[in-house]
């Protein structure tokens, strides 16, 4: 059996902590938006995201540099791309749910990102077992938080588009009401 290729290993690990720096950068969870949602009981204390989140980056890490290293020249293209398009759509969901404060639209992504779990799985299981069937606990993971994410969604129906500014119109210029310079809690500029 061939060995995991270091060079590759590294190239999927750089990949794999991108996508978990746009995560962490783009997670919000103590802002005050979040704070006001309506979450379920059985939502796991902040903490437990981090936690589970590191072993998964690693494991996919490993695992697709497993199968690309496995692989023959014919299936690597296809496994990047199909790895690119899981660690695009795995980036995507933090600021979707954190920045835009849109629930229903990060479910929609993450409805996606399963998509793209299973079919990367799938891949995976093709080139070698073992890297199929260490990216089940990533696609476990993602079956989880895309319950989590409908049942904040469906608790938090107003919740699904951010707020929209007031605006005053006059000398051929719009810019926030006073009423929207105190939410912020800032004074507005005459």
């Amino acid at each position: 059996m061939r060995r995991t290729s270091k060079k590759t290993l590294v190239r999927t690990a750089l990949a794999v902590t991108a996508t978990a720096a746009v995560g962490g950068l783009s997670t919000d969870a103590r802002s005050g938006w979040y704070a006001r949602l309506r979450k379920p009981s059985w939502q796991p204390p902040p903490k437990a995201f981090g936690l589970v989140w590191t072993p998964l980056y690693a494991t996919i890490a490993y695992a697709s540099a497993r199968a690309l290293s496995h692989g023959d020249d014919g299936s690597r293209p296809a496994l990047r791309r199909a790895l690119a398009a899981n660690l695009a759509l795995n980036a995507a969901w933090p600021p979707l749910f954190f920045r835009a404060r849109n629930p229903r639209l990060a479910l929609a992504e993450i409805l996606a990102l399963n998509v793209s779990n299973a079919l990367l799985t799938r891949r995976l299981l093709r080139q070698d077992r073992t890297a199929g069937l260490l990216l089940l606990p990533y696609a476990g993971w993602t079956v989880f938080a895309t319950a989590l994410n409908a049942a904040i969604a469906r608790n938090n129906p107003e919740a699904r588009l951010p707020r929209r500014r007031k605006v005053i119109r006059g000398a051929g210029r719009s810019r926030p009401s006073r009423g929207a310079w105190r939410q912020r809690g800032r004074a507005p500029i005459p």
